[in-house]
């Protein structure tokens, strides 16, 4: 992981940056389509397939409805937005999360306490959420916006980032903020997983956390998504409904509070959890695929830019 050698440095950082940014970007073209699945289910529940729901085969269904009525381009939406997000997230998060890790290292070890991940993970997510979520409303609006009658479509990324703004002001950029600053739990929960449960088999291994496994780094990786997506998803479904309903006269909610009360009152607990199902077949190959994917081009830039050697202090 990032942040292994205590004292920070430029090439250090762009290997962070490089493979954090490309890695996301992969995994976030792979599972696209399951994304938008997700972010239709969280915003407008279940769908009618056919002469009704399909729950056997729900995302199967789902997946041909879309292709059917929006062809392979509907299955994609939202991706432009996503990538452009993605590369200032996973870049700004690793980068961020190694930082903070170098400053909270309390011994020679490479082991940081339970609190003190927590506390580099949370202060990643905060940097990171509050630098990309204009973009992850576009996305979420490109996603939802062929369900919704009488909305004029947004052509691209920038053009739909300057008519929020000109329509929406900075709050319609921010919408969603809140639960999505509520969402850090979920990278506060995932980082010192995925850690412990590294150490753990590097361990069993007979092998140093940093000379990482694939193998590992999979196990350790998919594990600590499943816990932080379940414990933390109903965030996600609040941010999404607050980030879709835009500038519309007819408004659903009023914030995140109200989101939280009509949602429970409507639909119960399994309002929630819309998605959920949808969002772990998604997010736990991404969490794979992510972190396999930043550990290898990470130690491929590490070898190609070897960092520069640190001057001894008498």
């Amino acid at each position: 992981m990032p942040g292994e050698s205590h004292v920070p440095n430029t090439k250090c950082l762009l290997c962070n940056a490089g493979a954090g940014a490309a890695a996301g970007v992969i995994a976030a073209t792979f599972v696209c389509p399951l994304d938008v699945i997700k972010t239709r289910l969280q915003v407008h529940g279940l769908p009618k397939l056919g002469n009704g729901t399909i729950k056997g085969s729900l995302i199967v269904g789902s997946l041909e409805e879309i292709f059917q009525k929006e062809g392979l381009r509907g299955m994609y939406r939202g991706l432009s937005p996503t990538v452009l997000a993605l590369l200032p997230n996973w870049a700004v998060y690793f980068t961020m999360y190694g930082q903070l890790k170098s400053l909270l290292y309390s011994d020679g070890s490479h082991q940081l306490s339970i609190g003190a991940n927590i506390v580099a993970a949370a202060g990643a997510g905060a940097a990171t959420t509050i630098a990309t979520n204009p973009l992850w409303v576009v996305k979420t609006r490109f996603q939802t916006q062929g369900m919704r009658a009488g909305v004029i479509p947004y052509r691209g990324t920038l053009s739909a980032l300057r008519r929020i703004a000109h329509e929406e002001g900075i709050r319609g950029l921010y919408s969603g903020l809140v639960p999505a600053l509520a969402g850090i739990s979920h990278v506060a929960i995932q980082f010192p997983i995925y850690e412990k449960i590294k150490v753990y088999l590097a361990k069993q291994d007979e092998t140093s956390a940093d000379r990482h496994i694939t193998r590992d780094v999979a196990v350790a990786s998919s594990v600590s998504k499943i816990i932080a997506s379940t414990l933390t998803y109903p965030h996600e479904v609040v941010r999404s409904r607050l980030q879709e309903q835009g500038n519309h006269s007819e408004k659903r909610y009023s914030g995140g509070i109200d989101c939280v009360k009509k949602v429970f009152q409507k639909e119960g607990i399994r309002g929630f959890y819309r998605g959920c199902a949808t969002n772990l077949l998604r997010t736990t190959p991404a969490a794979v695929i992510t972190f396999t994917s930043f550990e290898m081009i990470h130690q491929f830039l590490a070898n190609l830019f070897p960092p520069e050697p640190q001057p001894q202090t008498l």
